[in-house]
């Protein structure tokens, strides 16, 4: 198969949490076009199956495929742990997921080999982070805690709000109990409340985010295969946002954390994928 280097990548999310990745990806490849898909009609993934995540996850990237895409970002922790590996099989382009980029830099930030990780309730219950984390480091001890709230509460735009604030400090007390040093932020959410998390955690934690992990390695993986876009960008909208539901409330969120002017998302029956 032959693949198109100057094609957009495609990001997908199951809502707005992966517009962390996206701005990320803005950042590091400013000459990468992005097709980016949320899925806010059928948000929250972590509380769902494996089955459904790999049926949601075979359909937007065929949707991504229809819009001829050149690479895959599965910027959601929940389908990156239980669908990665299946849909990699199946479909013949580059995917990645967010895991192991943030595992490999928590496994090197650490000093004391104990490191926490939050995420929804199926990406821990995977333990997908931990499994990972000690074929780098077998002595590294993993501390895992879902924090489901967390999601909705950035997806309703509560990212400074006291409110916020009392939920991560019930999340985060189980976790300063177990003194890790690390604390890997294992949904793509949660980076739009790391001065929330942060200030709950002390300044002797660092925290991950994977998503600038993944950008980097993105940007490695397009190097190596020669896929990287060619040249300055030339085209006016290089970034097209396409959502299952709720394109206006996207829209508005999107444009107060991305370093782009998003003027129109377009909403899609995904159901036809």
């Amino acid at each position: 198969m032959r693949i198109d280097k100057n094609a957009p990548i495609g990001v997908f999310d199951s809502g707005i949490g992966g517009l962390t990745v996206a701005r990320e990806i803005m950042r590091n490849l400013p000459s990468e076009k992005i097709v980016y898909f949320g899925d806010t009609a059928r948000v929250p993934y972590g509380s769902k199956s494996r089955d459904t995540i790999i049926r949601y996850s075979r359909q937007i990237i065929r949707f991504l495929l229809s819009q001829e895409v050149k690479a895959i970002v599965i910027a959601c922790n929940t389908a990156s742990s239980f669908a990665l590996d299946t849909v990699r099989k199946e479909f013949d382009l580059p995917i990645l997921g967010v895991i192991d980029a943030g595992a490999i830099v928590a496994a090197s930030a650490t000093h004391n080999q104990r490191i926490g990780v939050i995420g929804t309730e199926g990406t821990i219950s995977s333990r997908i982070h931990e499994r990972f984390l000690k074929q780098l480091d077998p002595g590294l001890q993993v501390f895992g805690k879902a924090c489901p709230l967390f999601c909705p509460l950035v997806e309703e735009g509560w990212l400074h709000d006291e409110i916020t604030t009392h939920v991560a400090e019930r999340y985060l007390s189980e976790l300063k109990g177990k003194e890790i040093d690390t604390l890997i932020l294992g949904c793509t959410h949660y980076p739009l409340i790391r001065s929330t998390i942060g200030a709950v955690m002390g300044e002797k934690v660092t925290l991950v985010n994977p998503a600038y992990e993944t950008a980097l390695e993105l940007r490695d993986m397009l190097n190596k295969m020669n896929l990287t876009c060619e040249g300055e960008m030339q085209e006016d909208f290089p970034y097209r946002f396409f959502v299952s539901d709720l394109a206006e409330k996207f829209t508005e969120f999107a444009n107060s954390i991305l370093p782009y002017d998003v003027s129109v998302t377009q909403k899609i029956d995904i159901e036809k994928f």
